[in-house]
């Protein structure tokens, strides 16, 4: 193998990783092929598996919320009874989020804060929903959809 052909299998091997970089470090804004955001789950976002128990009732404070960062999953009571979930993941980065309080979905990494109602954005940077998550509420359990 002459010298230039092996720099030229070198050069394009370290662009592959930095594609593949540059695709994990891409802007989350944009949806990804196939409907979910990008997530740790099954493709929508939920990061979970269908029907298992998230929380329960209790664990949800009307007008705020519970991240359940290992599922990828918020989950919301914007008003008594009245249950939401969506993906923990940012839509401007990323990032997962952080608190809940107020009606307000928050993420620290940029400051972007979310309806705790229905994920729309209420402060960017994000410019895209939280992507909505299903959820059934069977008693005082609460499930993947």
């Amino acid at each position: 193998m002459s010298g230039v052909a092996r720099r030229t299998v070198v050069a394009a091997a370290g662009g592959a990783g930095l594609t593949v970089a540059l695709t994990a470090c891409g802007a989350a804004d944009e949806k990804t092929p196939g409907g979910g955001d990008g997530g740790t789950g099954g493709g929508d976002g939920s990061g979970g598996q269908q029907g298992a128990a998230l929380a329960r009732t209790g664990d949800i404070p009307v007008g705020g919320g519970k991240v359940l960062a290992d599922q990828g999953i918020v989950i919301t009571q914007p008003k008594q009874g009245e249950f939401k979930a969506f993906s923990a993941r940012c839509t401007h980065q990323g990032c997962t989020v952080s608190t809940v309080t107020q009606g307000i979905i928050a993420c620290p990494c940029h400051h972007s804060r979310f309806d705790a109602s229905d994920g729309s954005v209420k402060q960017g940077p994000a410019t895209q929903p939280l992507e909505p998550t299903p959820i059934e509420v069977t008693g005082e359990e609460i499930r993947l959809g």
